[in-house]
């Protein structure tokens, strides 16, 4: 096994830079360019190939099998000058027993090494991208192990199941002291019912780690980019009287209350001769419609077509100028627009409150079909001519599908695609 060496916090100038090296010889490595490593901590001048001094670190010295990666990791805290680091990696980068870390080797290190499962690493990834609170918080779930150890849960009782099932099928020709089926059934039921709310929660999850979309919707000069722009904070569409302005979808990120939203601006609803225009509108219809929820804005004498799904949001539009005694907003004066997005986060916190824990595509397949497989296995034991041993071995396609949740089994594909999303030193 290699050791390796990376930079773990980010390029540039900064107060402290810390340079990991993990690996075999990682303190024997340390030991070549300062004068002893420390056996936990200590400050400790750190010199160049010919022994003039680079820095003095703060040196922290972690055993095998208790550190991140499961190797011996020697951790350098230097001062954050970009000459500094730089010279460091030099020196680091010439020694014989050393080689530059990959993008997420360390990491990588960890999943092989037993300190932490797929699913982990996966969090560990989603956290260090977390921009949003609710973002952090789903992340640090699965990071922490909370997937992982629900897993085991459903492994354990499907295992238990299947022991029942090949009990009767060993001592088939001898009397069972009880029926196992009762107890097996009540087992798979419970693993289903628990599978099916996490599969159910991927889509939710993937919106709070990837955002939510909310499309402006109405028809032309109703507001939506003074709308968008009001919410943004700045001009990010372009305002005008003519109708027809906005062509293209125009997106704004924000955060709403720890939950990530993207604003959509999209064009004004209307037949028109301009073939460009339509486009455009052909486009808003296509974006408002993949959206996560709408907003309508409307003026008393639009007579547009709604498709108004559960969720969705009808206000007053220009509500400074019509006299309405409907909820009315102004973009424009900034009237309604706090109760808006009030409205909106309520909708968005209510449906972030069905997320379980699984959280990508990977998890929602394995799932799905370790759900399968447990309804073929449901369906057996109501037949009383279902046999033991068929129905033991669909639990055992169901324990293989929770078993890749975590990294057990055929996840090999994946691994690769997985660490890419890394930066080096992680």
């Amino acid at each position: 096994m290699d050791t390796i060496f990376a930079l773990a916090t980010a390029q540039g100038r900064a107060g402290v830079a810390v340079v990991r090296l993990s690996g075999p010889n990682a303190v024997q490595a340390a030991q070549d360019f300062m004068s002893d490593v420390p056996q936990s901590r200590g400050v400790r001048q750190v010199l160049d190939n010919d022994g003039v001094l680079l820095d003095e670190a703060f040196v922290l010295r972690f055993t095998a099998g208790a550190s991140f990666t499961g190797e011996e990791i020697v951790e350098l805290q230097l001062h954050g000058s970009p000459a500094v680091v730089a010279a460091v990696l030099r020196v680091l980068g010439d020694h014989p027993l050393l080689r530059p870390a990959e993008a997420g080797e360390f990491t990588r290190r960890a999943l092989e090494n037993g300190r932490l499962d797929l699913a982990q690493v996966e969090g560990l990834a989603d956290l260090i991208d977390a921009e949003t609170e609710g973002q952090r918080k789903q992340a640090l779930r699965v990071f922490s192990g909370e997937l992982g150890n629900r897993a085991e849960d459903w492994r354990k009782k499907l295992i238990r199941a299947t022991a029942l099932l090949e009990a009767t099928i060993d001592f088939a020709d001898e009397e069972v002291p009880y029926d196992t089926r009762p107890e097996v059934s009540e087992l798979i039921v419970d693993v289903r019912k628990s599978m099916v709310r996490e599969h159910d929660g991927v889509r939710i999850a993937e919106r709070v780690r990837d955002g939510f979309e909310v499309a402006i919707v109405g028809a032309p000069n109703v507001g939506k980019s003074t709308l968008l722009n009001r919410i943004a904070g700045r001009d990010a569409a372009i305002t005008s009287e003519i109708a027809g302005t906005t062509r293209d979808v125009i997106e704004v990120r924000f955060d709403l209350d720890g939950i990530p939203v993207t604003f959509l601006d999209t064009a004004g609803l209307r037949d028109s001769d301009d073939t460009v225009e339509m486009i455009g509108v052909a486009r808003a219809k296509d974006r408002a419609g993949t959206a996560d929820l709408r907003v309508y804005l409307l003026m008393p004498d639009d007579d547009i077509q709604l498709d108004i799904l559960l969720g969705d949001i009808v206000v007053r539009a220009k509500g400074d100028q019509v006299d309405s005694s409907d909820f009315a907003i102004s973009g424009k004066t900034g009237m309604g627009v706090d109760q808006l997005l009030e409205m909106i986060g309520t909708e968005l916190r209510q449906r972030v409150a069905l997320v379980g824990i699984a959280m990508r595509e990977r998890h929602r397949i394995a799932l799905k079909q370790g759900i399968a497989g447990l309804d073929v296995a449901i369906d057996s034991l109501a037949d009383p001519l279902g046999m033991s041993d068929l129905i033991a071995e669909d639990l055992r396609t169901a324990i293989r599908a929770v078993d890749s949740l975590v990294g057990r089994v055929d996840v090999e594909h994946v691994l690769d695609e997985i660490f890419l999303s890394f930066c080096i030193g992680k």
